[in-house]
């Protein structure tokens, strides 16, 4: 620890006290950018788009840089408020901004985290919604849409079966927001249930559907994911503290186990935009009383944080040429659990592997090239704060064809439409039939 950061982080500004309320749209402007004012050296706000009616759609990063990308640090970030009405996750954010912030310089692990993390932080993806509850419900407002009336959580591309629904500026401002940064882990929060729930939302015969279920190639690492949110939730790890609900074993599930979801946002962010994202469901009641807020923190905090350790898990590093340049859009990934949009080195030759200790081999493939296979082993325990660091050396084989290592998106179709039984997969059981009913409302 560096004893002259932990005296600064003691003599720092302080933000006012946050308190244990809803903070409406112009209160929680006023407190994001009173914290990037008083922290600059740690923090940066800026707005990614706007809303239907204009309101900014604010995000503040927190890290040790916060307005650059660094080389191998990786990137983190928690979306809440997608559904107006669905308000503790907007809170607990707010409170998270403030203990990250408070702590840096004082708490060892805090301030590690900074150190080592670039953290972004929407407190609101759905400020329209939000400020249109007039009256708060437990279970349904009309703020769970944001202005135009569209559900942002069933609004993005879906990999499985064609979303015709119009794109909405909220969810045009997410989809341009992930092409600037190399996300490696994401959450986005919600309410109306107790459960941390992991992709596929949706699915195909292919991923398990005729078994009730959708699993990701990274279906281990997602369970994982899950439980290190739950196990530090007394609550949430009970799976069964939401009266007439569904039970979840330890906290979690899989998201199409619970209902089949078309156009959601964790699929499209692990599909399309190579991070992996899980849903939290955080209170039983959408809309609580304010006075629960402190116990909602209380229940929470361990678990938030948790959660943002798990970007370091698996292997990072960087592609190079045998001239030490760094190669972007280079194929990385395990060789026996490809992703149907290939995970590629970003512009600086970087990749990001979220994967639990093991022995594997890395397929790094360039168009034109032969694939170089290289293997390795995470150890059960890897150094605090950082993934296993592997940079990797391709043997090009003549001379680099730049047009073959461009960059071509990922076509935003139903990617997986081309595998047997698309048709009847994506039908629900009879029971998946009778769950959605009853639960659709609140995912």
């Amino acid at each position: 620890m560096d004893f002259a950061r932990l005296w600064l982080g003691l003599l720092l500004p302080l933000v006012a006290a946050l308190d244990f309320s809803y903070h409406h749209q112009e209160e929680m402007e006023t407190f994001l950018k009173n914290v990037a004012q008083n922290y600059s050296s740690i923090t940066h706000l800026h707005s990614i788009g706007k809303s239907v009616k204009g309101r900014n759609l604010w995000v503040l990063v927190v890290g040790r840089s916060p307005k650059e990308h660094r080389i191998g640090i990786p990137e983190f970030k928690y979306v809440a408020n997608m559904h107006g009405d669905e308000t503790v996750g907007r809170e607990l954010l707010l409170h998270l901004i403030d203990y990250l912030i408070t702590n840096d310089g004082k708490d060892f692990e805090i301030t590690r985290l900074i150190n080592s993390t670039r953290i972004h932080i929407m407190p609101s993806m759905n400020p329209d919604g939000f400020e249109a509850v007039k009256k708060p419900d437990c279970f349904y407002t009309n703020g769970r849409e944001n202005n135009n009336f569209y559900d942002l959580n069933r609004n993005f591309p879906d990999a499985f079966e064609f979303n015709n629904e119009s794109r909405q500026p909220e969810t045009v401002a997410i989809m341009e927001w992930l092409k600037t940064e190399t996300f490696v882990l994401s959450a986005n929060l919600h309410g109306g249930a107790l459960v941390a729930s992991y992709p596929f939302d949706n699915g195909v015969s292919a991923t398990g559907t005729l078994h009730s279920r959708s699993l990701t190639p990274d279906d281990d690492v997602f369970q994982y994911l899950a439980n290190a949110y739950a196990s530090k939730n007394v609550n949430m790890k009970k799976g069964d503290q939401c009266k007439n609900k569904m039970n979840f074993p330890n906290g979690i599930t899989n998201g199409y186990s619970w209902y089949p979801l078309k156009g959601g946002m964790q699929d499209y962010n692990y599909i399309w935009a190579q991070c992996f994202e899980i849903t939290l469901e955080l209170s039983c009641c959408k809309y609580p009383r304010e006075e629960k807020l402190p116990f909602f923190w209380d229940s929470n905090k361990a678990s938030l944080i948790e959660y943002i350790k798990q970007v370091h898990l698996g292997i990072k590093g960087q592609v190079f040429d045998q001239k030490g340049n760094p190669l972007p859009n280079v194929i990385v990934e395990v060789q026996d659990r490809k992703h149907i949009c290939p995970y590629k080195t970003n512009k600086f030759g970087e990749y990001y592997l979220l994967l639990l200790p093991g022995s594997y081999t890395l397929n790094v493939t360039v168009p034109g090239q032969e694939p170089h296979l290289t293997k390795v082993i995470i150890p059960k325990k890897t150094q605090d704060f950082s993934a296993l660091k592997k940079d990797i050396v391709f043997p090009l084989r003549g001379q680099l064809d730049s047009t073959l290592v461009s960059n071509p998106s990922c076509p935003m179709i139903p990617l997986y439409s081309i595998l047997p039984s698309h048709s009847t997969a994506t039908k629900p059981s009879l029971f998946l039939l009778l769950v959605t009913l009853f639960h659709i409302l609140f995912k």
